[in-house]
């Protein structure tokens, strides 16, 4: 019995945990409609609520407000708002920020979050998974003496919270494991384990080599 009351478990609560966190989405996104007059949202138009438009109409603005800040003058109209906002206190901090952040980790050429890392910490022994946030350091590179790259690591199992630190690239192993596995490793507190597959090994231990 305990073994197919676990099975059935297996089964339901990654379903139904899937289930509610899609509906929510798709709820929240839904209110985007409210932004429209009373008399042109959907609801009233149609007589009947239709979920999913909320998505739909998420996409095609953020698609086309794409398409408009590609060109010459999107790009004018955004450093123009951008100029406006720069002179506000609190909002040019923010915006100004969490810009940085989107365009490091969304970049098609940042190397931000791309390679999952191990890492000797919190002390020499003790192995832990980071995220190699950036090997551009400026001021701290000039400073440190060697080589460095700021590594993120995440605790379990709230991986949005966690530790920036400064590692010498010679002390961080590079993996295998794609960014997804990394956090699903993190998330389930190790019992996770990524698939795997290496033909060299030494002594019984995998020979992982350091990053670049």
């Amino acid at each position: 019995m305990r073994k197919y009351l676990i099975a059935g478990l297996l089964i339901w609560i990654p379903l139904g945990i899937t289930f509610l966190v899609i509906r929510a989405i798709v709820s929240l996104l839904d209110r985007v409609w409210l932004l429209l007059p009373q008399v042109y949202q959907p609801d009233n138009l149609v007589g009947f609520h239709i979920p999913g438009l909320g998505v739909v109409l998420s996409i095609v603005l953020v698609l086309a407000t794409g398409m408009i800040v590609a060109n010459m003058i999107g790009k004018r109209i955004i450093a123009a708002w951008e100029s406006l906002l720069a002179r506000i206190p609190i909002v040019r901090t923010l915006y100004a920020g969490i810009k940085q952040i989107m365009e490091a980790v969304l970049a098609t050429d940042a190397k931000s979050f791309r390679k999952v890392l191990l890492i000797e910490y919190p002390r020499k022994g003790l192995w832990s998974l980071a995220f190699m946030t950036s090997d551009n350091l400026g001021e701290v590179q000039a400073k440190a003496g060697s080589k460095v790259i700021s590594v993120f690591v995440p605790t379990t199992p709230n991986p949005t919270s966690g530790f920036v630190i400064m590692v010498p690239v010679e002390d961080a192993i590079e993996l295998d494991m794609p960014i997804e596995d990394g956090l699903k490793m993190i998330i389930s507190m190790g019992v996770v384990i990524p698939p795997w597959q290496k033909d060299k090994l030494v002594d019984g231990i995998t020979a992982d080599e350091n990053i670049n």
